[in-house]
């Protein structure tokens, strides 16, 4: 029989309705955590709490992560609900492309707020309460952001994203350092090419998914099942030792220095 490393964990999963958020979700769901779903998009959000409730439990709260009431409403109505908050996942993420000489400040403010702001801002409040959870004498929680190999190597017209991602990174292992005295643990996944919402255009495109595919050593697209596997298994006891650390799924492409080649 499987075991439900994730049995009765209560888990924050922000830009939780569609793409590798709602993967995670879904995974955590089937692992019996219980889960609450964080997103601006009302529609998706309930729609994905309607098909995720058939799983297991699971809650929606509407929050934008980079709006600081948002962020304490989702964290202690989560406390409210539920008595405790085991693992936060900080996916919401936007992109806005353009090149570096021509992106306007609102549009770098947009995607800085929402990335790496967001991030920063639910991890601090969710970790305020995993401490006083630690110091009550209950066990420690997790937290997994989500990163991109992006935040390791550039494209030229994704400059805030890329650049959120690096700063990403560097939270991680700045609240891994302060949280690890607690038995907190703080790590990211760093996906490559996941087919979501963002890569829709490229499925559709046969010029723009060789591009992909070439820079791709495994020759083909993620699935967010593959993101959501790393993200329980990073919210498990079986992780109970990893702290600090960026995962990367990627199909090999940070280790790539050359482009591949492909079959007509």
């Amino acid at each position: 029989m499987k075991d439900m490393s994730l049995e009765n964990k209560v888990a924050v999963i922000t830009g939780g309705s569609q793409g590798i958020g709602y993967a995670i979700a879904e995974r955590f769901l089937r692992e019996k955590a219980k889960v609450i779903i964080a997103d601006i998009d009302d529609k998706a959000g309930q729609k994905a709490k309607q098909t995720l409730r058939k799983i297991g439990t699971v809650s929606y709260v509407h929050c934008n992560v980079a709006e600081r009431l948002d962020v304490h409403n989702l964290i202690a109505g989560a406390i409210d609900e539920y008595g405790r908050i085991d693992v936060l996942v900080n996916n919401a993420g936007i992109v806005s492309g353009g090149d570096f000489l021509e992106i306007s400040e609102e549009e770098f403010d947009h995607v800085m707020a929402v990335n790496l702001k967001g991030s920063f801002l639910c991890s601090q409040a969710a970790a305020k309460h995993m401490v006083e959870h630690v110091e009550a004498g209950g066990e420690p929680g997790s937290i997994i952001n989500l990163s991109s190999v992006n935040a390791v190597f550039a494209i030229a017209n994704q400059v805030p994203y890329s650049i959120s991602k690096g700063g990403i990174n560097q939270l991680t292992k700045v609240a891994s350092l302060s949280l690890a005295k607690y038995g907190i643990r703080v790590n990211a996944i760093g996906p490559g090419s996941i087919m979501t919402k963002m890569l829709e255009s490229v499925a559709n495109d046969p010029e723009a998914q060789a591009r992909v595919l070439s820079r791709t050593p495994m020759r083909r697209i993620g699935d967010p099942l593959e993101i959501a596997s790393i993200a329980a298994f990073l919210a498990s006891n079986d992780a109970s030792y990893l702290t600090g650390q960026t995962i990367y799924a990627d199909g090999g492409r940070l280790g790539l220095n050359y482009t591949v080649p492909l079959d007509d």
